[in-house]
């Protein structure tokens, strides 16, 4: 399209918006606001490539709509292009975790059941580790999984596939043990894993007594549908954190049995279902 059947498109639109401006000023508002917290959601979130190219692709989108014969058609696509990106930006988390849980399961089928027996000892075990460790101010972060981790988190660690016992899971996190800097990976009754580096997060507006620990918590539970307990080697605070976020802090034996009996239980409940 030459220059002149682009001025003739816009002289077309300008006596259309003197006919129809109530419509063409809330198109525009609806727009303007749109385009505002879109940008602002991309901008918390730091992508700045992702504002870099969500901006080019507006302007020319905007641009190239403009040479269309049907304007309102393009203005529409224009807005579900938007709230596309704001949704994706805003459930990103959720739709990697989802992604991820589907992935891990189809390639594993899912962890082993664990049977009923032993559970309430295993869970007995923990918890007295944990809030040893606690007392002492020793730091551990134990992940709970089933078995729907990155490959690469285990293989970051050692596999360790050992019977859970409080003794073995303070001698894991020993100041002076070569796997103490890393994450726990439990599956069943089994510690499967220790000394396991995992993503982190990369939030600004966690509290400073957050420590590279807990924004590891963050960071695997933000990606893969897990549990993670954290103690902290400041302040010997026990954390619970699941779905991204700390779900509980100052943690008590009771807060520790509820969050290893949900994810315990729940699997025995399923699998009596079945």
């Amino acid at each position: 399209m030459d220059w002149n059947s682009y001025l003739e498109k816009f002289k077309t639109f300008g006596s259309g918006f003197s006919t129809n401006v109530l419509s063409y000023i809330l198109e525009f508002l609806l727009f303007a606001v749109l385009f505002y917290y879109v940008f602002k959601v991309l901008q918390v979130n730091k992508s700045n490539t992702f504002i870099a190219i969500f901006g080019v692709v507006v302007v020319w989108c905007g641009f190239s709509f403009s040479l269309s014969d049907n304007i309102s058609s393009a203005f529409l696509l224009i807005v579900i292009i938007m709230l596309a990106t704001l949704i994706f930006t805003m459930y990103n988390t959720e739709i990697k975790r989802q992604l991820l849980d589907a992935k891990m399961n189809k390639s594993k089928g899912g962890r082993a059941r664990v049977d009923s027996t032993g559970i309430n000892l295993v869970i007995d075990e923990v918890i007295k580790a944990v809030q040893n460790m606690s007392k002492n101010d020793v730091g551990a972060l134990i992940v709970l999984s089933d078995d729907n981790l990155p490959e690469g988190i285990i293989e970051s660690g050692t596999v360790v596939n050992a019977d859970i016992t409080s003794q073995m899971v303070e001698a894991v996190f020993y100041p002076k043990a070569p796997l103490h800097d890393g994450a726990m990976v439990i599956e069943g009754d089994k510690i499967y894993a220790a000394g396991c580096f995992l993503p982190i997060a990369q939030s600004d507006n966690l509290p400073k007594e957050m420590g590279s620990r807990h924004r590891a918590a963050l960071g695997v539970t933000a990606v893969a549908n897990v549990t993670a307990i954290v103690v902290s080697e400041e302040t010997g605070i026990i954390s619970i954190v699941k779905g991204g976020m700390v779900r509980k802090t100052y943690a008590d034996a009771n807060d520790l049995r509820n969050a290893l009996s949900d994810y315990y239980w729940s699997d025995l409940t399923a699998e009596a279902k079945e």
